[in-house]
């Protein structure tokens, strides 16, 4: 799986926004989340880390009326620290899934591709402006992460 040079300007945003939503994002061991009153709560789970690439899982939940959490939206996204990109690599929630990449990473769903990063972009969008931020536990003052977060922004 391989990010073209087509539309690197959207990835490039995309991992902008993922390191104000996550700032800890490259040290977060396992998992983490984000609470903020009057939004569903975000959770942050790392299910892959590898030497270019990490593969993280963000989702919303609720609560089924049989009492069963359900994700909606989760969302497997890729990230190239190296790179400075992340991209989407699937959707699901209550209606469906849908994938960018099938047949062991060969094939690629144009289509999918370019709607679930533009989803991803503006969800993204969506988190920040609600004030979602997943922090690693590393005793760093909120308020620094916070001014690091924004300064990632105001840089790019």
């Amino acid at each position: 799986m391989t990010i073209s040079n087509n539309g690197s300007d959207l990835y490039q945003q995309i991992y902008k926004k993922l390191l104000v939503v996550v700032p800890s994002l490259l040290t977060i061991e396992e998992s983490g989340k984000s609470v903020v009153s009057g939004y569903m709560d975000l959770s942050l789970d790392i299910l892959k880390r590898g030497s270019d690439k990490n593969i993280i899982a963000l989702s919303h939940y609720y609560k089924h009326p049989s009492g069963d959490m359900v994700a909606d939206p989760d969302m497997e996204v890729a990230v190239y620290p190296a790179r400075n990109m992340a991209e989407a690599l699937s959707y699901q929630d209550t209606y469906g899934y849908r994938t960018v990449y099938t047949n062991g990473g060969t094939m690629v769903d144009v289509r999918a591709r370019r709607d679930l990063n533009e989803f991803l972009n503006q969800w993204l969008d969506n988190l920040i402006q609600q004030g979602h931020c997943i922090t690693a536990d590393l005793g760093i003052p909120m308020a620094e992460s916070d001014a690091s977060a924004a300064a990632i922004l105001a840089t790019h």
